[in-house]
């Protein structure tokens, strides 16, 4: 396996996701990152949270062995969440998952954790989650664009 491409790739895929949320979030109100469509529908606030939470259970508890407890529920509850201290968590847990993904060594991607039951590498758990991050990503795009409209403003250019 080549891991340095994948180590490159995924750096570049986490700064894109990162790059985007901060985009579209940047388009809307404090009052648009907390609402959500319907009742079976999310916040982008809380699509916010439960990336957090992924990313603390993912790479800081699997990856890092630090004593990482999720509250999963808490991840979907309706708690308000001020525009600035989304944004700083958006950029506070992509920079991390950055830093350490750039930092890994060979053996470290080779290395596995316990998902579900499964015996997973670490190198599969970042690719699935990129993969996931890229899902809620589209959710969020999706919410603001039912709150901005017209005046949504593309993060892909």
């Amino acid at each position: 396996m080549i891991y340095q491409f994948n180590r490159e790739w995924l750096v570049k895929k986490f700064q894109e996701i990162q790059r985007r949320i901060l985009l579209v979030m940047e388009q809307l109100s404090e009052e648009q990152l907390n609402w959500k469509p319907n009742e079976q529908s999310h916040r982008i606030a809380n699509l916010v949270l439960h990336i957090e939470g992924n990313i603390k259970e993912r790479i800081a508890k699997g990856i890092l062995h630090q004593n990482i407890v999720r509250d999963r529920e808490a991840e979907f509850s309706a708690v308000f969440i001020s525009k600035a201290e989304l944004t700083a968590i958006v950029e506070g847990n992509f920079n991390f998952l950055i830093d350490i993904v750039s930092k890994l060594t060979d053996r470290e991607l080779e290395q596995t954790q316990l998902v579900r039951n499964k015996e997973r590498t670490n190198i599969d758990i970042l690719h699935q989650c990129a993969a996931h991050y890229s899902e809620h990503m589209g959710q969020i795009f999706y919410i603001a664009k039912l709150c901005l409209n017209e005046s949504y403003k593309s993060t892909s250019i």
